[in-house]
């Protein structure tokens, strides 16, 4: 330090000038003080701990006491030896969540009454622990940018049932301008989570920023790059229907995020401390409880301001945000299929068929599902669009997408072949019905039900009725078992099952079976 005082105002106005960008010998030109001691006053700035801002934020007394050398400290006396002997405790505590240097000063004060204040215990806190790194401040946007990580630290709730203790993840979101801050507990970091904690967050906000800045996680970017990350195509598209850009932080640059990392560090404080002694057996009860203290945490001024986080979002960066869309997003699942000669694709995951242009046949095409829709894309251009079905081993069509020498079968149905059989007599319509109940896909039963049908017209009504009264008694109902009914004669002799007791016996194949009337 300098070995003539200059005084609070002086200190001030050295502190001022720097912070706007002033060099050294132009604060010393224009304070008329030598270079040397601009220098020895810069250099305590950085070793008192506090950033150029939050110095200008103290009164007079406080810079006073922080650069002045009227220090009463001194490392014989009773006060420095306390103080020392006090720091591996702060060093220790402060690992611990939610504990400030703030709350372990006052635990300091209470067994010391006489010890020094809160801006000498930082400033002589930082010296003992030698963590000085000096950063410059970033000044962000009213509603330019939106700060989103998971806390370290998990919080839990409890199965009822087995009392089994179950981790949750906690999600947080901070804006640039006001800091205003959500903060959400979920199951798990994975995409669905991810993708619906941060669209509660712009709810909660009620508008959209111009730029997402998640940290690397998988769920928001599949490679990791300094330049040009890959984002995830989830989070890509949940980007694209809110109208916002997503800039991750560069990997291992925690100053790219430190807005939230710092929101983080206060939601320990805020909220964790807060609901260490309550027990929650759910998570909506839990998320409820985090919600009533969200309320303070961001009505809470800023220790160095007037206004709270809430007056200054509601004043300057709420706004800024652009509108929400009309309808929240939906999760969406990416495929990829094959145009089969049917003209349609399969979708593993619903055992179902949706139609797409037979011009596609044979062709890869990208299948986005929602919980409504299907969308099939062919060269970056939408093909198809249907509602999503459930029910398995359906066949959803478009008549535009069939060729026309394909579209005579477009009228069946189980009711189509089910009238067709009426006509030809009971057991035939009994057969039919059997054949559809099968659970194998709709086409094959359909082409079952067509070979059976118009066997008809290459024998009889009458005897491919007989025919199929003798497959139902030996349950062997298909096209093929019928046919070699027909051809061996057997449909001829079942009259003699009116008068004579048969005793069942069921054949896997017919051409072998011996029948006896």
């Amino acid at each position: 330090m300098a070995n003539k005082t200059i005084g609070s105002v002086m200190i001030r106005e050295i502190i001022r000038m720097k912070n706007n960008g002033f060099s050294n010998i132009r604060i010393s030109k224009s304070l008329g003080k030598s270079r040397t001691t601009v220098v020895k006053y810069l250099s305590a700035f950085e070793e008192s701990g506090f950033d150029l801002k939050e110095l200008l934020s103290l009164c007079d007394n406080d810079l006073f006491e922080l650069f002045e050398p009227n220090d009463t400290l001194t490392p014989n006396d009773t006060a420095h030896t306390n103080l020392y002997a006090f720091f591996p405790y702060v060093e220790k505590e402060l690992k611990r969540t939610g504990v400030t240097r703030y709350i372990l000063w006052e635990e300091y004060k209470q067994k010391h009454p006489e010890g020094i204040m809160y801006s000498r215990f930082c400033y002589h806190y930082s010296k003992w622990n030698q963590k000085s790194d000096g950063y410059m401040p970033t000044v962000y946007k009213a509603g330019d940018k939106l700060f989103i990580d998971y806390a370290g630290k998990k919080l839990h709730i409890i199965d009822r049932e087995t009392g089994e203790i179950i981790p949750v993840e906690v999600f947080v979101g901070t804006l640039g301008a006001s800091q205003y801050t959500y903060v959400e507990a979920s199951f798990s970091q994975k995409i669905p989570d991810f993708i619906n904690s941060t669209q509660n967050c712009l709810h909660f906000f009620g508008g959209v920023p111009a730029c997402i800045v998640p940290d690397n996680l998988k769920s928001a970017v599949t490679k990791s790059n300094k330049y040009e990350p890959f984002i995830n195509e989830q989070f890509a598209g949940f980007a694209s229907h809110y109208d916002t850009a997503i800039m991750p932080a560069r990997p291992v640059k925690p100053k790219d995020k430190s807005l939230v990392e710092g929101a983080v560090n206060i939601t320990y404080t805020r909220i964790y401390a807060a609901l260490r002694n309550e027990e929650f057996y759910s998570l909506n009860a839990l998320n409820a409880a985090i919600k009533k203290l969200l309320v303070s945490y961001n009505n809470a001024p800023f220790q160095k301001k007037k206004l709270s986080r809430s007056e200054l979002f509601l004043e300057i960066e709420k706004q800024e945000l652009k509108p929400l869309p009309i309808e929240r997003y939906e999760l969406r699942e990416y495929k990829t299929a094959t145009v089969q000669k049917n003209c349609h694709i399969y979708y593993s995951g619903d055992k179902n068929y949706y139609s797409a242009p037979h011009a596609l046949i044979g062709k890869k095409v990208k299948v986005i599902l929602t919980q409504n829709t299907v969308e099939i894309y062919h060269a970056r251009a939408r093909v198809a669009l249907h509602l999503r079905s459930r029910k398995p081993y359906a066949y959803t069509t478009l008549k535009g997408h069939m060729p026309v020498s394909h579209t005579y079968n477009t009228n069946w149905s189980p009711e189509y072949f089910i009238n067709w059989a009426h006509g030809i007599g009971p057991s035939a319509k009994e057969c039919i019905e059997k054949i559809l109940q099968r659970k194998q896909y709709p086409e094959q039963n359909y082409k079952s039900c067509v070979g059976i049908l118009t066997l008809a017209t290459k024998t009889s009504k009458e005897r491919l009725n007989n025919a199929c009264t003798r497959a139902l008694v030996y349950d062997a109902v298909g096209y093929n078992q019928i046919k070699n009914i027909l051809e061996k004669g057997l449909d001829k002799q079942i009259t003699l099952l009116d008068y004579i007791e048969v005793t069942p016996i069921k054949h896997e194949n017919i051409r072998g079976s011996k029948y006896y009337a």
